[in-house]
């Protein structure tokens, strides 16, 4: 049986489904390269590490499709100063990303167990820039900084506000809001203190992050 090909694998998955989809910007490309993305997945699903699905993990979420990864960072774009606020961590490979490109990142996830997974893996590829917490930061949680970069790494039924209030000027939130089957991923950027703009990227399905708002915003 042929040894399998960790990095042919990972080179199709940015030629046949990420750049087909529309990610060009290199910057992007080559994060996406750079971080293992086979370390974060769960381990019967290993062979699948490259594949374009979202691979499912404990408590009901999924890592998302590696060109929705992609989508996801060439449209906040994350430059080196930025200080950014994840929602969700997950596998951690999200956090690895983000902490790869930006000056620092808090990740916080209302399961302990993918909290300290993820700390063990960033910590064995030497990635120090990232406080984890454990809590409910959706509906129950107190801010204390705003952020340059919000990204939420699961769907939302709808958005609070109170996030797009948490971005510094220029800063730009990502989001995936509404509910089956009809999802749809947003950025959304504070352009002054009181103007904010938003864009529609792309339609999608992702299980809901624990901890929803009733609070309805219309984007």
């Amino acid at each position: 049986m042929p040894r399998f090909d960790i990095e042919k694998a990972r080179f199709n998955m940015v030629e046949q489904q990420i750049r087909p989809w529309e990610t060009l910007e290199q910057q992007t490309l080559d994060l996406i390269s750079a971080v293992p993305r086979e370390k974060f997945v769960p381990e019967n699903y290993h062979a699948q590490a490259f594949s374009d699905v979202s691979i499912p993990l404990m408590h009901g979420q999924v890592m998302m499709a590696p060109k929705i990864e992609a989508r996801l960072l060439q449209a906040l774009m994350v430059h080196p100063t930025d200080m950014v606020l994840e929602i969700g961590t997950g596998s951690g490979y999200m956090t690895a990303l983000l902490a790869k490109a930006a000056r620092f990142v808090d990740s916080i996830d209302i399961y302990k167990d993918f909290v300290w997974d993820a700390k063990y893996k960033l910590k064995s590829l030497n990635i120090k820039n990232v406080s984890f917490d454990i809590g409910n930061a959706i509906n129950d949680w107190n801010f204390k900084n705003n952020y340059d970069l919000i990204v939420f790494t699961g769907s939302l039924a709808t958005l609070d506000p109170k996030f797009q209030q948490q971005l510094n000027v220029g800063g730009s939130l990502f989001a995936i809001v509404g509910q089956e089957p009809a999802m749809q991923a947003y950025v959304i950027n504070r352009i002054t203190k009181d103007e904010f703009e938003s864009e529609i990227l792309f339609e999608t399905s992702l299980p809901q992050l624990l901890g929803q708002t009733s609070t309805h915003f219309e984007l």
